[in-house]
């Protein structure tokens, strides 16, 4: 349906004539008898145009009109009447309608006022996006980059709970960015005005952590010589992030059980409770639910860190992103070292996506600023950024092939700003071909603009 035009009526060879004008007119058309089944699938998104009988069995045009405006007002909505229903058509148009087309009407009339109707809907559309991109790109926080379905999804669910306050877990491998996810959701949150304070539970001593998480009164034990704010305290009113927290000790699990229920905090040597009012989150590299079949883990903990979970998928489970990852990248690290250097060709991108990134985002960050840092120094390569370069077994060949025909579209069209027309050159591609891959990928040029 996308960029296409709905047509209502209830009768079969009104139907198929007008589908047979608006084709000829190389204009997309679904057709429906009745309008209760079209209400079905008209959204919001939908980029088409909607041409609708006046009179028609149960639901009538007008109120069709009428439940299509809940929907989306800016949605034109071309209404066709008898000689009887004129000034019916013409209340319709000052109470929202786009226009209306009397009966009986030629082809030449019919086409245009759809063509009209289709570039007001796609200026509409084009629109919103870049209302939509601007408000992403002026928001404070980290960009979390990806064009996979993962990663899309990612970050609409950051969008929709960054406000909600709810506690979440974040899984991924090392490197994967869960601490990139975590200021995400604080940036994007209401709480973006009070500390982001990030603690990594395997990099503090078992002996020291109570204090550093929940602070000590002067003198409450030998090495206490001052008043000591923890980390929950100094987060008050913002975010705690508490990274591998697998490596948390089971006795200070304990504790932090009874804050994240009681949302209070004591500091070690005082019998003052101090109110908290902030977002836990936490992360983890390792599965938490095995841990505590194993009683390395409270079970108890875990259900309640697991409000929402978030999962970042590692880089060989999305490679498509590599290339776009890659040149980002780049593009900080010329910036931050003062240095350009031109960007690797398309047919370099295999070796980058043949390897299977142990290391992850944080691997791919480090080979591009080898690459900025060194690259014009021996004939440095791609293939030299990457050692011990692993295929990904799991994938057979056709599967490789299209992960990598699908990043080089993407690639070309975040390049091009969504030209096709730039697309068709920096790949060498008909547009016809070049259509059926976009379709294939699920890829939208409105997308990359």
């Amino acid at each position: 349906m996308k960029k296409s035009v709905l047509f209502i009526d209830d009768e079969k060879h009104i139907r198929l004539a007008n589908t047979q004008t608006l084709e000829l007119a190389d204009i997309g058309v679904v057709c429906y008898e009745s309008a209760e089944a079209a209400l079905q699938v008209i959204t919001d998104e939908w980029e088409g145009v909607i041409v609708c009988d006046i009179r028609l069995p149960k639901m009538d045009g007008l109120e069709f009109l009428r439940r299509v405006q809940q929907i989306d007002r800016d949605l034109p909505v071309i209404l066709i009447t008898g000689h009887g229903d004129v000034s019916t058509a013409v209340q319709a148009m000052r109470d929202g309608a786009y226009d209306f087309i009397e009966k009986p009407y030629s082809a030449q009339r019919f086409v245009g006022t759809v063509e009209r109707a289709l570039e007001k809907r796609k200026l509409t559309c084009e629109n919103r996006l870049l209302r939509s991109e601007l408000k992403a790109h002026v928001a404070p926080g980290p960009r979390i980059i990806g064009e996979t379905e993962e990663m899309k999804m990612l970050r609409a669910t950051i969008s929709q709970i960054a406000d909600s306050g709810a506690d979440v877990l974040i899984t991924g491998e090392t490197g994967t960015g869960k601490e990139l996810v975590a200021r995400s959701l604080h940036e994007q949150s209401k709480r973006r005005t009070s500390n982001f304070v990030a603690v990594n539970c395997g990099a503090v001593a078992d002996s020291l952590i109570e204090s550093e998480l929940f602070g000590h009164e002067s003198g409450s034990f030998t090495d206490a010589k001052g008043q000591r704010i923890g980390k929950f305290e100094h987060a008050n009113g913002g975010t705690i992030l508490l990274d591998e927290i697998e490596s948390m000790p089971i006795g200070v699990q304990v504790h932090l059980l009874r804050i994240l229920q009681e949302r209070t905090v004591e500091r070690i040597g005082s019998n003052q409770q101090i109110s908290l009012d902030l977002r836990v989150i936490a992360a983890a590299k390792a599965n938490l639910m095995e841990l505590a079949a194993n009683n390395q883990f409270r079970e108890d903990l875990y259900y309640r860190l697991n409000v929402v979970s978030l999962r970042i998928p590692p880089l060989r489970e999305r490679r498509e992103d590599i290339p776009l990852l890659f040149h980002h990248f780049i593009l900080v690290a010329s910036h931050r070292y003062k240095q350009e250097v031109p960007m690797p060709a398309t047919s370099d991108m295999s070796s980058l996506m043949a390897h299977n990134w142990p290391g992850n985002v944080r691997e791919l960050r480090n080979a591009a600023e080898r690459y900025v840092l060194l690259g014009n120094q021996n004939k440095w390569s791609i293939k030299s950024l990457v050692t011990n370069t692993q295929t990904n077994v799991a994938q057979n060949l056709p599967q490789q092939v299209e992960i990598f025909e699908k990043s080089l579209i993407v690639q070309a069209l975040s390049a091009s700003n969504g030209s096709i027309k730039k697309v068709m050159e920096l790949l060498s591609v008909p547009r016809k071909t070049l259509s059926d891959k976009m379709k294939k990928y699920g890829l939208n040029k409105s997308d990359f603009k």
